[in-house]
């Protein structure tokens, strides 16, 4: 908005004020000014500045608005416009003929005035120079005074021939008002193009007659002309974000439209209409007035927000005071004064220190709260005028359980060598997994479903890699799946997934290369785990859900105690390593988050014990037992009858064939025995294994190999 400082100082007087002490405060206040225009108009110097307001402040959209601004900001008393004195009877006869609106709540108020006996156009040459100072040519028709209006008080009005109308209607008595268009209407604008509506777009019509587009432009076919001898003037206020969505919608926006889209209230609507009219009747003295249409919704008066001394220090903090060395706060007199500035009305209590606001109907879009008082305040006071300071922390809020797993985990696997990937939870309906969970209206077929493994993304991206010639990638992502459960409930889980293996190294560089192994790679997620402290325990498992990703043979469910599930551990199947072109040696895992969780939340404390100086004892032990018998059965047996002594149980040796019976096996397990009291002897030691042997014998049917 273009405005012209000769005309802001007919309301408020400028004197002594610095240009750019001006714009800072203005830009301070809100009102970004973004040029300055030095111009020349009928041998006459001006200045004007184009000035931006914020969305909510359709009050500051005219040179009355503004000026009410920059008397607050500036501490200058404003001068009352005339024409927001005189139309007192005016008010009163309009509020006594007003209708309620209880229909349509897009337009809050339509008012319309039926102008007769006009017929001479003649623009002021002082309204003339206003709007060439505000950067709009005169066209020296009504236009200018509708252009003129706008600027001064805000207020967009429509004209329209009134005889027109009535020569369509074929009747002079008709209904004014606001509806939905029909489906497939068109109607051509006056400013020459034909729109086609539906009934998102509101239309002004005469009975049931579209006379123009509501909020918009009229139509061409009742626009006024040089021989336009009756007039009817409509203003009216709509609904914000009505009038955007159907200027967005047809592509088309008026400085009408501009003005609604702000909120704009209806608080100085009828004196805005009476100054259009006394402007009209300067070259039009024998004009004839008559109220054709009143229509208004009944709004619920806005409650008092109260504001407190207290907040308001606490939240803008303390100000500058160069006479003073101790902290100062803005005093409670000097926020009163910056009340009545604002003209608010107020009841204040000295005691509480507090005030009891009412705020303005014009302002109430943008002042809701006690939050809002305290800007206006602010802005006031000026906020470059305040000490800059850190918020006061009263508590330290302890890290999120979740990121605390997340950030162990994460160094753990960097630590193992892994790089961390991310991507989308949307998948493909075409993955490598079954019971895909659908979106019902995806915006792109690439990204139709929820995905209910991490796995598959992990997989692709592998395969991604290798397609653009680099060598196996080894990641972990962190995401949510998606899954149902017998009720058919969607259940949303956190997971941590990982891929690896594939790549060929050598142990020496005489020896050939070679991929990682089965035992090596399990060997990697328990180095993880005891990263974490956790011990889990390890089973075959294969689910019906991940059949075409893991090895039939080669995938185990690692599990807690009470048979709590921690998620899964795999080889590639080696028909999609196929399909895909990938190695067979990679192996990928799955474990849910919530459960790693937990787990560490209730894992003790690691408890030290004194080193030992006494010498070890370490004893081989051999048997035969059936295949399908654990070795971690086998050892926590061991361990639980093997006395104080028994320290270490370990895996030597697995042996299959010959002489060796079907479906059995053979092991040797070295024994080491040691105390932190005295020196073992060896009969102890022998009284140990042979009880041992036995309990082998008894549980497990082993046979004693000697």
């Amino acid at each position: 908005m273009q405005v012209p400082i000769s005309w802001i100082n007919e309301l408020v007087q400028l004197e002594n004020i610095e240009l750019e002490s001006l714009i800072e405060k203005l830009t301070l206040g809100g009102f970004e000014v973004e040029e300055i225009f030095h111009l020349e108009i009928n041998n006459q110097k001006q200045i004007a500045l184009e000035v931006s307001s914020t969305a909510n402040r359709s009050d500051s959209l005219s040179i009355q608005g503004l000026s009410k601004e920059i008397s607050a900001l500036v501490n200058r008393p404003i001068k009352i416009a005339d024409y927001l004195l005189k139309p007192t009877n005016w008010k009163k006869y309009i509020d006594l003929k007003t209708q309620p609106i209880t229909t349509d709540s897009n337009c809050s108020t339509l008012l319309a005035i039926k102008i007769e006996n006009f017929s001479k156009i003649a623009i002021p040459k002082w309204v003339t120079q206003k709007l060439l100072s505000s950067g709009i040519v005169p066209l020296n028709n009504l236009l200018d005074f509708q252009n003129y209006v706008l600027l001064e008080t805000g207020y967009p009005f429509c004209f329209y021939d009134f005889d027109k109308i009535c020569s369509k209607l074929q009747t002079s008595n008709f209904t004014l008002s606001i509806s939905a268009a029909k489906r497939k209407q068109k109607i051509l604008a006056n400013n020459n193009l034909t729109y086609e509506l539906d009934d998102s777009i509101l239309t002004v019509n005469a009975n049931e007659l579209p006379i123009g587009i509501g909020g918009l432009i009229e139509a061409q076919e009742f626009a006024y002309s040089n021989l336009t001898n009756s007039l009817l003037i409509e203003g009216s206020i709509f609904n914000a974000a009505k009038i955007r969505q159907q200027s967005r919608k047809l592509g088309l926006r008026t400085d009408r439209s501009a003005r609604y889209e702000k909120s704009l209230k209806n608080t100085y609507l009828i004196e805005s209409i009476y100054r259009l009219i006394s402007l009209l009747r300067i070259a039009n003295p024998n004009l004839i007035c008559k109220l054709h249409t009143s229509n208004q919704i009944v709004e619920p008066l806005s409650e008092a927000i109260l504001l407190k001394y207290e907040n308001i220090n606490e939240i803008l903090g303390p100000i500058y005071e160069s006479n003073e060395s101790k902290i100062q706060y803005i005093s409670y007199q000097l926020i009163t004064d910056y009340l009545t500035r604002l003209n608010f009305e107020f009841k204040k209590n000295e005691t509480n220190l507090s005030w009891e606001v009412k705020i303005p109907h014009c302002r109430t879009s943008d002042i809701t709260r006690e939050i809002d008082l305290i800007e206006e305040i602010g802005r006031l006071h000026g906020f470059n005028n305040f000490l800059t300071s850190l918020p006061k922390i009263k508590t330290i809020g302890n890290e999120d359980v979740n990121y605390k797993t997340r950030k162990k985990i994460t160094n753990c696997l960097l630590n193992l060598g892994f790089n961390e990937l991310i991507h989308y939870s949307l998948v493909n309906e075409k993955t490598f997994l079954k019971n895909e969970i659908q979106l019902i209206n995806p915006l792109v077929s690439d990204y139709s479903n929820l995905r209910v493994s991490l796995l598959p993304n992990l997989i692709k991206t592998v395969q991604e890699n290798l397609k653009q010639k680099n060598v196996y990638l080894e990641g972990f992502e962190y995401g949510h799946v998606f899954n149902t459960d017998k009720a058919k409930i969607f259940k949303e889980k956190e997971y941590v997934a990982g891929i690896f293996g594939g790549i060929k190294t050598k142990l020496a560089w005489s020896s050939t290369a070679t991929e990682l192994g089965w035992f090596e790679a399990k060997g990697k997620i328990e180095q993880l785990f005891n990263q974490l402290n956790i011990l889990p325990s390890w089973k075959n498992f294969l689910s019906k859900n991940n059949e075409t990703i893991f090895h039939p043979y080669r995938s185990a469910e690692l599990y807690l105690e009470e048979n709590v599930s921690l998620g899964v551990f795999g080889q590639i199947h080696p028909i999609l390593a196929n399909q895909l072109s990938l190695s067979s040696e990679i192996y990928l895992f799955e474990f849910d988050m919530q459960v790693i969780a937990h787990q560490l939340q209730n894992t003790k404390l690691v408890l030290y014990k004194e080193y030992s100086t006494y010498p070890k004892i370490i004893k081989d032990l051999s048997f035969i037992v059936k295949r399908d018998v654990p070795f971690k059965e086998i050892q926590e047996t061991l361990y639980a009858n093997g006395t104080n002594f028994l320290s270490e149980v370990n895996l030597l040796d697995e042996y299959r064939g010959q002489p060796i019976p079907d479906q059995q096996t053979s092991l040797c397990l070295q024994l080491i025995f040691q105390s932190s009291k005295k020196t073992l002897e060896n009969k102890e030691i022998e009284n140990i294994i042979n009880k041992l042997q036995l309990i082998l014998i008894t549980k497990f049917n082993a046979i004693i190999r000697i």
